[in-house]
């Protein structure tokens, strides 16, 4: 009876993990930008010499939905989103990373970022600093334009301008920091890396393409999921109770 309570263990584990996936996928429902994680079982075939006579699960995150949340507007002048394309990011460990949406905020030294800090970069992969200004406004191709602090009146100059990519959403992953970055194979291309023609949105957010509702579909599904791999473990205990019986009546 070992066998079957090593492979009911294993749903078990396998389920435990699906489910923290799922509470994750529901904890950032209301995160701006956030990317549902895809989840999916499988069976996988004990491997060594012999048949392959028994097989146990594993639960694996195939892919990230990089399908576009719903946007809400903010009326606030550095709040964008980019509906048909990706802005580019610094990540903490210096890598480019990629987001759709963001909030963002000019600190003390000029340097533009997100709403986590993040510096923000521009067509040269550079972060962007600002001067002193008395008002600033993000243009639909990505321009930032500002009307200087020292400025005799009230025309806007052209400063800088924000990096926006267009990657085929297949060449991009999801990394255990959060940050959605190239895959190392699709790094060797340039092509998807060079500035784009895209519309910018702003005075607005996306939202997280978490559906809640689902995401509670889906904690119950798995909670019955892990009650029967449970079951099966104490059914296991049963049968093996029983056969030692009989072996002691023998």
């Amino acid at each position: 009876m070992d066998r079957m309570v090593y492979i009911a263990m294993s749903g078990a584990k396998e389920v435990m993990l699906a489910q923290a996936n799922n509470a994750n996928n529901l904890a950032n429902a209301t995160t701006d930008g956030f990317k549902k994680d895809f989840n999916q079982f499988r069976a996988m075939h004990v491997q060594g010499p012999g048949w392959h006579d028994r097989a146990y699960a594993l639960d694996e995150r195939p892919a990230t939905d990089f399908s576009q949340g719903p946007v809400k507007v903010t009326g606030r002048d550095l709040d964008i989103v980019v509906p048909n394309g990706f802005l580019a990011i610094q990540a903490p460990d210096g890598t480019e990373a990629y987001t759709r949406t963001a909030s963002m905020n000019v600190l003390e030294d000029g340097s533009l970022v997100d709403v986590k800090g993040n510096p923000i970069l521009n067509i040269t992969g550079a972060p962007i600093f600002l001067p002193p200004y008395r008002k600033i406004d993000i243009g639909d191709d990505g321009t930032i334009s500002i009307v200087p602090a020292d400025a005799p009146n009230n025309n806007p100059v052209v400063v800088d301008q924000l990096r926006l990519v267009a990657p085929a959403v297949e060449d991009l992953q999801k990394g255990l920091d959060g940050f959605i970055r190239l895959k190392p194979e699709a790094l060797q291309g340039e092509e998807a890396l060079v500035q784009q023609d895209l519309k910018v949105i702003k005075g607005a957010l996306e939202g997280s393409n978490v559906n809640a509702a689902a995401s509670l579909v889906e904690m119950l599904a798995l909670s019955r999921k892990y009650e029967l791999q449970v079951k099966m473990m104490k059914t296991s205990k049963e049968h093996s109770d029983a056969s030692d019986k009989l072996l002691r009546l023998s």
